[in-house]
């Protein structure tokens, strides 16, 4: 997963990394799609209700994250095509 570096050298950890959330988005042509994943240990430990309330968070944010990457790319191509 992509991490963002603010130009601030990060330490070395000897703690490993998880991933318990993963986010991505995909383009193919103009349509652009967004899924979410959570590991597989921590989707085990949640109670029904939990999963449910994550599930349609993640969606939320799925929608949101998709809706702003498509408004960028739009913008990108009009701004590209705009050059002469």
């Amino acid at each position: 997963m992509a991490q963002s570096n603010s130009g601030t050298s990060q330490t070395p950890t000897t703690t490993p990394e998880t991933e318990i959330l993963h986010v991505v988005i995909q383009r193919d042509g103009k349509q652009v799609s967004a899924k979410w994943g959570l590991h597989p240990n921590l989707k085990e430990e949640l109670k029904p209700e939990e999963w449910k309330e994550l599930t349609e968070i993640m969606g939320k944010v799925t929608i949101l994250v998709g809706n702003r990457f498509s408004q960028v790319l739009h913008q990108a191509e009009e701004d590209a095509s705009g050059t002469a």
